[in-house]
């Protein structure tokens, strides 16, 4: 059986993202890093067609703050002499996101497109995120296994540690994600009746401002019972 068959059947590619941001405030704080990964189906395999990581510059009085410049390495002068623009990024993100056969994905999706979100709204177009179904692992993820349930726990049980590396970069943790759908397929193979399903905490609820295209669901572990049904 092909790689990822049954989402290469709906989707021409699949583009995998994560962002680095200056705090969790997604109508506050701004991303400071953006990139992504396209995977397309060659030969039976996924594999990656494109990498995109660009660092992006802060607005007018915003800065890194110091946890977040120990956690990410990225710092205010880093930002100064390598970050492009926010109109930039903004095209640079609609092209990546381009067709209609196109899936977007990513671990924590809810918090990333969130950010996503108001960038668009503000320095570019935010109806590219429009017409695109949307896969959350982390929603698989706590399907499947019990807490801890970050990007780094998902690399150590599929034992991934010696291919990827969860560094608090975006382009490591998309690449991570990337190995980690791999094995969340391997594993088991119902990832397409995730698409547009996000589970949340039932005890915090939705974080923030639903997508209307996505289903939430308060998410318990019970590896028994998926969240589809």
């Amino acid at each position: 059986m092909a790689e990822l068959e049954k989402l290469f059947t709906r989707y021409d590619k699949l583009v995998i993202f994560d962002t680095e941001t200056t705090g969790l405030l997604y109508d506050k704080d701004e991303i400071i890093e953006f990139s992504a990964v396209i995977l397309r189906q060659k030969d039976g395999k996924a594999v990656i067609e494109t990498e995109y990581d660009e660092l992006i510059s802060l607005s007018p009085g915003k800065s890194v703050p110091t946890q977040i410049q120990q956690l990410t390495g990225i710092s205010d002068l880093d930002l100064r002499a390598r970050g492009i623009p926010k109109t930039r990024v903004c095209q640079d993100i609609a092209g990546l996101f381009q067709g209609e056969r196109t899936a977007l994905l990513a671990y924590n999706a809810h918090f990333d497109l969130s950010f996503l979100f108001y960038l668009l709204w503000r320095h570019g177009d935010p109806t590219v995120l429009q017409g695109k179904d949307k896969l959350d692992l982390l929603t698989v993820y706590k399907d499947r296994h019990s807490y801890p349930h970050k990007l780094e726990a998902a690399i150590n049980v599929y034992q991934l540690q010696d291919k990827v590396q969860n560094s608090h970069r975006a382009i490591d943790d998309v690449k991570a994600t990337a190995a980690v759908l791999l094995a969340m397929e391997a594993e088991k193979d119902d990832l397409e009746r995730y698409i547009n399903l996000f589970g949340y905490h039932p005890k915090y609820g939705i974080q923030g401002k639903p997508i209307s295209s996505v289903t939430y669901k308060p998410q318990y572990f019970n590896p028994t019972q998926p969240l589809y049904l």
